[in-house]
Order: structure tokens, then sequence, then C-alpha cells
């Protein structure tokens, strides 16, 4: 076994040779690096779990914290998530602990750096890493839940645009033109759907200059309270989606405040990361005013229940877990039991939406068939006057 002080020099050396190697080579190693990566790069949710894993799996097993971030570093096959790597290793060398190191970098959230500093205050590190590791987990669990809800529809409305295209541009001009040799009225229905092949062009025009003019209103007024309270109030009235919607974010604020509370972070503390880490205006303005209540002296569970966004459920919880001081683990079951809810909602949206999107389908089609068609079963009347 190496002592401690050989274990030390052996790292100067290292960082020395690595030193007069990155002189030489010129690697992202150095003060431009936060101006000089990529803009369209990101540090996903799934490279941070990796990240937080095997750091945690390392230093349970007994490997130097430096020498942790070099076995990760090394393992990294994109460039650009090594040179990340690279730069906090480099900083924790110089002297700063790792939620300073980490902080630099802007793909790290407020949550992460601050627990991983409770981590290291209370030394806590593999617990809190195990949590953040699990806290990714669920996010992209929950993620892929919603893509593949929203998968299957968004592709069947690219089928049913192209389907129209196709229809409205080739087959219905060569009815029309058939038509317009009996010189006779059509059918209203028939007319319709002439008019519409007509004007398809100018009307696909409109149809992306809303679209356009939706998206672009979104981006510059998505930051006004006024805005996502409209927003989030229209979201909540869907039928059955605003209640799956509430749930995806009851279930991301019992995880995100559960994890924090179980890394005994203080209670205001645990509010405000956690409100800083979810963007819905509703539980942004809910935990806004429950922290400023408990301020006061209120406790959390008579706060909530002055919210509508929190069901009885977490209000009835948040109180037994405040009188037996156990909230981080109530709040962690109660994310499971949303997430497994959200499980099943997806689960029934796609049962549902499947047969929804073949009938909506079925029907644009059928529509524009038997509107083309309607004047050929009147064609022997048509004939004889």
């Amino acid at each position: 076994m190496l002592t401690v002080s050989t274990t030390i020099i052996l790292m100067k050396i290292e960082v020395s040779t690595h030193t007069s190697n990155k002189t030489k080579k010129q690697p992202l190693l150095n003060s431009d690096v936060k101006v000089s990566m990529p803009v369209f790069k990101r540090f996903s949710d799934k490279q941070k779990e990796d990240f937080y894993r095997e750091f945690s799996t390392l230093i349970k097993s007994g490997v130097d914290f430096n020498q942790a971030l070099e076995i990760l570093t090394g393992q990294q096959k994109s460039k650009f998530i090594k040179s990340i790597y690279e730069n906090i290793t480099n900083d924790v060398v110089k002297g700063k602990s790792l939620h300073q190191a980490i902080e630099s970098y802007k793909y790290f959230t407020p949550y992460e750096y601050h627990s991983i500093k409770i981590g290291e205050d209370t030394r806590r590190l593999p617990e809190i890493f195990d949590q953040l590791q699990k806290f990714f987990s669920r996010k992209i669990k929950m993620k892929r839940q919603i893509v593949s809800v929203l998968a299957y529809p968004i592709f069947v409305l690219l089928i049913t645009f192209g389907v129209l295209y196709f229809m409205l541009r080739f087959v219905v001009p060569m009815f029309a033109s058939v038509f317009q040799q009996f010189g006779k009225e059509l059918p209203e229905i028939t007319q319709f759907v002439v008019n519409v092949s007509n004007n398809f062009n100018t009307i696909l025009l409109i149809v992306l200059g809303v679209v356009l003019v939706i998206v672009v209103s979104h981006k510059l007024l998505k930051t006004k309270d006024r805005y996502q309270q409209l927003l989030s109030g229209i979201l909540l009235k869907l039928p059955y989606f605003g209640e799956l919607v509430r749930k995806i974010y009851l279930a991301r604020f019992c995880q995100t405040f559960g994890l924090l509370l179980s890394a005994k972070t203080p209670l205001i503390t645990a509010l405000e990361l956690t409100e800083e880490m979810i963007s819905f205006y509703p539980l942004k303005r809910a935990l806004s005013q429950t922290k400023k209540d408990i301020l006061k002296g209120e406790n959390l569970a008579d706060s909530l229940k002055k919210h509508s966004f929190f069901n009885p459920k977490i209000i009835s919880l948040t109180a037994i877990g405040e009188q037996i001081n156990e909230l981080d683990s109530m709040y962690d079951g109660l994310a499971n039991q949303y997430n497994e809810d959200i499980d099943h909602s997806t689960k029934m949206i796609g049962t549902i939406l499947e047969p929804l999107m073949i009938v909506i389908i079925g029907g644009i089609v059928g529509f524009i068939l038997i509107a083309m068609y309607s004047p050929i079963f009147n064609l022997s009347k048509v004939i004889e006057n």
C-alpha cells in the first residue's frame, strides 16, 4: 500500500506532467474554456446520472477523491464531456472544493452544487451522489414516458398531413377538372373541398404564420408572470391532461424536496432550491409563499393547505411527517406513488390515443372521398340534363 505522502507526491508528479503536455498540445483546459465550449453541446441527464453513479461507486470502494476524478475523465469518449471532467479535476487539484468547481459551469444546476456542498460539509458525499443519481434516473424515466405518449400522435399527425397534402394537391384537382366539364353546380360539401384545394397554399401559409407567431410570442412572454399564470391555468383545466400535468410537477416537487431533506438541508433552503429547480408557475408561486409563511412561524402542512395546487394527500402526509420528524421519507414515498400514477396515466393515454388517431385520419380521408364521389353518384342525372 502506498502511504499518504507517497500518493500526494505521485499526484503532484502526474499533475506537473499533464501540465507540461498540455502546454504543447493546447487542449481545452485553459481560462477560455467557458467561452470556447460549443454552444449547442449539452451535458445530458443521462450523462449526469452516469457521473454521479460512477463517482459514488469509486469513492465507496476506497478510491482517492482526486484519483476518482482522473478515472472518470479517462473513461470518457466524448471530447466535450472529457473537457468538462478535465476542468473540474484541474480546479479540484488547485484547491477548490467539488461544489465550487462545478458551480463555475452552466451545465450544472443550483440544486446539484448546493446538494454537493451539503454532502461535503456533512461528509456524506457518497450518499448525496446516490441521491443525485436517483434524481436524474427518475427524471429520465419521466421524460421517456412523456415522449412515448407524444411520439405516436405526432407521427400520426405527420402522416395525416402528408395524406391531406397529397389528396388536396393532386387527387381533388383531378376530380375538379372532370366536374367542370359538366358545367353544373356542385354539392356544397364538394365545393368546400375544392375551394380548400384551390387555396391550399394560402391556408398552409396562414397556419404556418400562426404557429410562428405563437412560438415567437411564447419565447418573448415565457418569463412574464401574467403569461405563465394564464398558460398554466389553461393546462391545468384540460380534461385528463390537466391532472397529468399536475401529477408530473407534484412528483418532481416531492422528489426534489425529499432528496434535499434527506441530505439534512434546512427547510427554508430546501424550499428555495426546489423553487429554483421547478419552472411551473403555480408551484413556484406556492413555494415562494410557503417559504414566507414558514419564516413567520407556520408549519409546512398549514402553509401548503392554502394553495389549491397541492392535494389533500400531500397535505395530510406532510402533517404526519412533521409530527414524527420523517418528512424526507414521506416525500420519497409520495414521489414513488406519483411516478407510478404517471406511468399508469401515460399508458392509458397511449391506449386511448391510438384508436382515436386512426378514427380521426379515417374521418378526414372519408370526408374528402365522400365529397369527391358525391357528384359522381348523381352523374346519371347530370348527363341526362
